[in-house]
């Protein structure tokens, strides 16, 4: 029965852990396109929403985008991304930040917008309280099953 003490918490931590490097890894990616100097005009091919929620929860609708631009060695690359701004509609030219190689890493966000990093700052942050109250749990589980254990109960 003790295993399951341990058990649970390191599965919540793994999940936990595993979210905090896909934060990290989509932060270097967007960073990545930024920095790499490379820039090229694409174009809106589609918008469109998903909602959650219903019911009785509050409704949360996400906003998508398609964009597709030439790079500078001439492939045509297609992307989504979410979170972009409400006044993109199909059609519309935007400047698409982009680092070139065998998989192209692209954004049509602004450079380095602190909106973006304040996110990924405050996901980490909650992932990090995750896996600190799931540590402690597990310490405090061991003291106490010891410290019992010592007493003869």
């Amino acid at each position: 029965m003790d295993v399951f003490f341990y058990l649970a918490p390191s599965l919540i931590m793994a999940v936990a852990l595993l979210g905090a490097w896909l934060v990290v890894r989509r932060w270097l990616r967007m960073r990545s396109a930024w920095n790499s100097g490379l820039t090229a005009w694409g174009r809106c091919l589609r918008v469109y929403t998903t909602t959650h929620g219903g019911g009785d929860t509050r409704v949360r609708t996400r906003l998508h985008h398609v964009y597709e631009f030439t790079t500078q060695d001439g492939r045509v690359v297609r992307f989504e991304e979410d979170g972009g701004p409400g006044t993109t509609v199909e059609g519309d030219s935007v400047t698409v930040h982009y680092a070139a190689g065998q998989d192209v890493v692209a954004t049509a966000h602004p450079r380095g917008s602190a909106r973006y990093a304040a996110a990924a700052f405050v996901m980490l942050a909650f992932l990090g309280v995750i896996v600190l109250f799931c540590v402690g749990f597990m310490v405090t589980f061991a003291t106490m099953s010891s410290g019992s254990n010592a007493a003869g109960f």
